[in-house]
């Protein structure tokens, strides 16, 4: 898919700063800002560790996918390469639980950015504000690619500037003694030690148990990076940019996970976070109370910080809901080209969009907004496990796909090898693996038993796809 006049082909508008930016905003969102608090709770500091630990999977993972997408820079990615290195159900499976992985995404988003604009304008109704953000994002979707990766590109610096904000302010506070007698760094061992929960032992304390619950939280957090695979149909130079992104996720990932929770864990003991705080606003809680005059205005920290919060996250949901938006479209074309999905999704528009994949893919997360305000919260509850059944499903069929993949292309050199093939895709069934015993003996024992039913019903569709062929 070269940059040419062919009007069948997406157009390769992304540039290296977008695809850099466009990786980084995939591994910072609201679980960074607003999702550690119930990790926390359940593992204490020894959460830093699990952040680190699931990088380096969720890094593994990452070179395996860019060293199939720098092979052959596609549209459709990882369902690509199910589908020609693994079989026609593969394929089609992969495409589709993406795809309706980000749906269910998409849905969330958008009822979360209803929710943080009422937080300035509460007359403005739910619905109201995440339609207007709804067609906005859309349309933006529908210009070109370029357009995307700029709005992605600026959503993403929003939220990289706030890390480092918060990073500097806590270290300031943490090296100048300013945050208190409490802020020490013998927080992350004084208060139970680095592992002071227990939890297959029952009594509450001590053990590795605690980290073990938490993981399965802790990966979720990492979901999205797999983008990067999907812009290579897209990308301007794609051997050089695509591997550049890739390796530089796993510094970003330790920086801005790892070391913004050893500052935060050190300015507070564990124990003060509970399931809806986060570290992240405790250090910011901090300033409540503080004043200053500028141009003789007094200006209240406590107002600001809200204030600024609420844009940090709302930036986050936009990002999240962008990206929803520029996935989907890019994967129903790859599908609509392989035969899995109807050939007029295939349909580009003058600026090499495919507008029909997008107008389909707003359809239905429309529909599931409404469904949101309809339905009973518990049967919520059961698409919102789906969305963590999709996310473990997607993550093992990349792993597995790569050692399909590899083994097709044994006889030659590839051009963006990953690390320690076969071994770290072993690592990371194995590890996934783990998750799935994880989540069924710690409350997300639904998720689990929604996978195989989940399966059984692509299969289904796939049959009576085949069949009417």
């Amino acid at each position: 898919m070269e940059n040419t006049d062919n009007k069948n082909d997406l157009k390769r508008g992304l540039q290296n700063r977008h695809i850099q930016l466009i990786a980084l905003g995939g591994a910072i969102g609201t679980g960074l800002f607003l999702g550690i608090g119930p990790a926390a709770v359940l593992a204490g500091p020894s959460v830093i560790l699990g952040y680190a630990i699931a990088g380096f999977i969720a890094f593994f993972i990452m070179r395996q996918l860019g060293e199939m997408v720098v092979q052959e820079p596609v549209s459709g990615s990882f369902s690509h390469f199910a589908y020609k290195y693994w079989g026609p159900f593969p394929g089609f499976a992969s495409g589709w639980n993406y795809w309706m992985l980000y749906i269910l995404v998409s849905m969330s988003e958008l009822t979360a950015i209803g929710i943080y604009v009422q937080f300035w304008w509460p007359e403005i109704p739910l619905w109201a504000s995440s339609a207007f953000f709804f067609v906005i994002i859309n349309m933006l979707n529908l210009a070109s690619v370029k357009v995307y990766g700029e709005a992605e590109f600026w959503f993403s610096i929003v939220k990289v500037v706030a890390i480092i904000a918060m990073i500097l302010f806590g270290s300031y506070l943490l090296l100048s003694g300013t945050g208190g007698e409490q802020a020490t760094v013998k927080n992350l061992w004084n208060d139970g030690g680095f592992f002071p929960k227990g939890w297959l032992s029952g009594n509450g304390s001590g053990g590795y148990e605690g980290l073990l619950a938490a993981m399965a939280l802790i990966m979720f957090s990492f979901g999205g990076l797999e983008l990067v695979g999907i812009t290579a149909a897209e990308a301007e130079n794609p051997e050089r940019n695509i591997p550049k992104a890739t390796n530089q996720v796993i510094y970003r990932i330790l920086i801005f996970y790892v070391g913004a929770l050893i500052i935060l864990f050190s300015l507070s003991p564990w124990k003060n976070i509970t399931d809806g705080s986060s570290p992240f606003v405790m250090v910011f809680e901090r300033l409540n109370g503080f004043q200053f005059d500028v141009f003789g205005h007094t200006i209240n920290f406590t107002k600001l910080i809200a204030n600024v919060l609420n844009v940090i996250v709302l930036t986050a949901a936009l990002s999240v809901y962008n990206s929803s938006v520029y996935s989907n479209s890019r994967m129903l074309y790859g599908l609509a080209q392989q035969g899995n999905a109807p050939k007029f999704l295939s349909k580009l528009n003058k600026n090499y969009v495919p507008v029909m994949a997008i107008l389909v893919s707003a359809l239905f997360a429309a529909i599931c907004i409404v469904i949101n305000k309809l339905i009973p919260e518990q049967a919520l509850s059961i698409l919102m496990s789906l969305v963590v059944s999709s996310l473990v499903i997607n993550w093992l069929m990349i792993s597995y796909t790569h050692i399909k993949f590899r083994k097709a292309h044994q006889l030659e050199k590839t051009k963006f090898p990953s690390f320690l093939y076969p071994i770290s895709n072993y690592i990371c069934l194995l590890f996934l693996a783990g998750i799935l015993i994880v989540m069924w003996l710690t409350g997300l024992k639904m998720s689990v038993e929604l996978i195989p039913i989940w399966l059984l019903f692509l299969y289904g569709c796939y049959y009576l796809v085949q069949r009417s062929k």
